[in-house]
């Protein structure tokens, strides 16, 4: 499945780990099937919520080729691309496209504060290494380098640089991008907290976190939006932004495997250096969860 839209609620899926801290693909074929039930439109695998930092490249093809063969073309299988060189990333573009994987999402280099010049030229390097889409990861609050519409019109030169992930938490950058581009660039919202507000000003879709642990509610914010119900999808919205706020912390990955725990589709299990939540912080993200589940809404017909 190489020709897909960039649209749609695509989960940012957790990577699942056993006791003994080896991937538990049993887990993680329990979430996938409940985002696929729920009606996602894509999963992005080996993102920060995937713990991409701390697999390696044979968990990580496991990952995409497990994934792959589970989700049966239902919807596309997108990889995240994180490496400290040009050299490494274009490596793991070619690996995503040899293991099936139907796109790409793309983050700028890593740890090295690259210049505008240099960040354009990365991503032509790997855009030209590889006949897969690509999704460009802008996010200048947590990786301090900012993709500019300028850029952007640079790299639309590429036929593969298709959409990007909406992190700047400017809202009106949603806007801009569409007066500028229109229908070239397609825009999904990286920020849960954001998403319903990008949404009905016209992002093409939501790339989830905590979909991870409540995926129709999800699916069903962003299906009543584009059916222009807000008023439904903001009662939704409104019972899920405590929730949803747990994802625009750094504990993000803690906090929302704890709501997988909660919901029955994850484990608490993560990988070293992280730990899990302890003390005070434990119980208050526990306490929002345990809420939320408790008062979880009722899904209308959409």
């Amino acid at each position: 499945m190489t020709n897909f839209s960039w649209k749609g609620v695509m989960p940012a899926v957790t990577t699942k780990f056993t006791d003994a801290d080896m991937l538990d693909l049993d887990m993680f074929t329990t979430n996938i099937n409940a985002q696929l039930e729920a009606g996602v439109h894509g999963i992005i695998l080996g993102g920060t919520l995937g713990e991409a930092s701390t697999l390696d490249t044979e968990e990580k093809k496991i990952l995409v080729e497990h994934t792959v063969n589970l989700v049966d073309g239902k919807v596309p299988v997108v990889m995240n691309i994180a490496e400290q060189s040009t050299k490494e990333a274009i490596k793991a573009a070619e690996r995503a496209q040899d293991q099936g994987a139907s796109g790409l999402m793309v983050l700028p280099p890593m740890r090295y504060k690259s210049t505008d010049y240099e960040t354009v030229a990365y991503f032509k390097a790997i855009a030209s290494s590889t006949s897969l889409p690509i999704m460009i990861y802008n996010n200048p609050v947590d990786y301090k380098i900012e993709v500019t519409l300028d850029m952007f019109e640079e790299l639309l030169k590429h036929d593969n640089i298709q959409a990007v992930k909406e992190s700047t938490r400017d809202i009106t950058n949603v806007i801009r991008i569409r007066n500028r581009f229109e229908d070239r660039l397609s825009i999904l919202c990286g920020v849960d907290t954001l998403a319903m507000e990008s949404l009905v000003m016209g992002a093409d879709g939501w790339v989830a976190g905590l979909v991870c642990a409540f995926p129709r509610e999800t699916v069903a914010v962003y299906e009543l939006v584009k059916a222009g119900r807000i008023e439904e999808a903001s009662r939704i919205y409104n019972w899920f932004m405590p929730l949803l706020e747990l994802d625009i912390n750094p504990q993000l990955v803690q906090n929302i495997k704890l709501a997988e725990v909660a919901t029955g589709i994850g484990t608490e299990n993560v990988r070293l250096p992280r730990l899990p939540l302890q003390g005070d912080e434990r119980n208050r993200v526990l306490s929002i969860i345990e809420e939320g589940v408790k008062t979880r809404p009722i899904i209308p017909n959409i």
